[in-house]
């Protein structure tokens, strides 16, 4: 999945699939996460968020969306 660069310090890049509703995030520190069963909503908000890193805790991290570390 390509990902493509966010505005934020704590998140480098996020990428979507909408067929499989796959998002993959990237931080500044390296690690990638594969989130799954993300609205496209959800993924929408996330990249034209004021802070995405903000959204991503409040909304995604703290949702029950299976992810794992790739």
């Amino acid at each position: 999945m390509q990902r493509s660069p966010v505005d934020s310090r704590e998140i480098s890049s996020v990428g979507y699939d909408p067929d499989t509703a796959l998002l993959e995030v990237e931080f500044r520190q390296g690690s990638v996460y594969v989130i799954q069963d993300v609205p496209k909503r959800v993924y929408e908000n996330l990249v034209t968020a004021r802070s995405p890193g903000t959204y991503y805790h409040r909304h995604i991290r703290c949702a029950d969306f299976p992810r794992r570390r790739i």
